[in-house]
This record gives C-alpha cells, structure tokens and sequence, in this order.
C-alpha cells in the first residue's frame, strides 16, 4: 500500500507561481514512478506530467509553464508552476505506479487526496 500526501496548493493571482509537492511512503514493494494530474471543475482528470524515479522514463504533457522533479534518493515529487491562468484552477492530484510503467491504471496505481490550486484575483 502507497500513501501520498501532496501539499502547496491555495489561491494564487494570475501570473503568480506555486510549487506543490508529493512525498510517498508505505510501500513495501517499490514505487517505480510518480506523477501529477489535474481534475479541472467540469472536466475529467488530465495527465500533467510523470516521471520514472530511476530516471529512465518520462511522460510530459505540459506546455512549458510546468516543471516536475523529484527529490534524489527520496519518494517526493514536486511540480512548480509558472504564469498561472484561472484555466489553471483545479485540484492537483499526485499518483505513485508500483509497476514498471511511467503511467498506471488500475492495480498499482494510487492516489493522493490532491491539493486545491485556485487561479484568482
């Protein structure tokens, strides 16, 4: 079993920055990659980006004002953000794959609870 608790997220003006982060623990069996996803209000969730903690995969959906990493050695992740819009409201979730996949669904896949990202002035 993973457990992942993101953190960071709040109410940001336009154009401000956030850094969220995801820290796992619990997993007995290994976590091989991490990333984050967004669930825009009315929308279905969308990959943002993740990332092999090994460093040997990756998968990139951002338009370049998003940046993941990790913290070598350890099961964090982070995602920093840059020039938010409001379209960048939503709740951003962070997922931990325990098989070798950069991307999972379904058995070993999990879910933190996200973290809320409001885009306002």
């Amino acid at each position: 079993q993973v457990h992942l608790v993101e953190s960071g997220g709040g109410l940001v003006q336009p154009g401000g920055s956030l850094k969220l982060s995801c820290a796992a623990s619990g997993s007995d069996v290994g976590i091989y990659s991490m990333g984050w996803y967004r669930q825009r209000p009315g929308q279905s969730r969308e990959l943002i980006a993740a990332l092999a903690l090994d460093g040997t995969g990756k998968a990139d959906s951002t338009n370049g004002r998003f940046t993941m990493s990790k913290d070598q050695g350890k099961n964090t992740v982070f995602l920093h953000m840059d020039s938010l819009t409001a379209e960048d409201t939503g709740i951003y979730l962070c997922s931990a794959c325990t098989v070798g996949a950069v991307v999972c669904v379904g058995s070993g896949s999990y879910w933190g609870r996200g973290t809320p990202v409001t885009v306002s002035s």
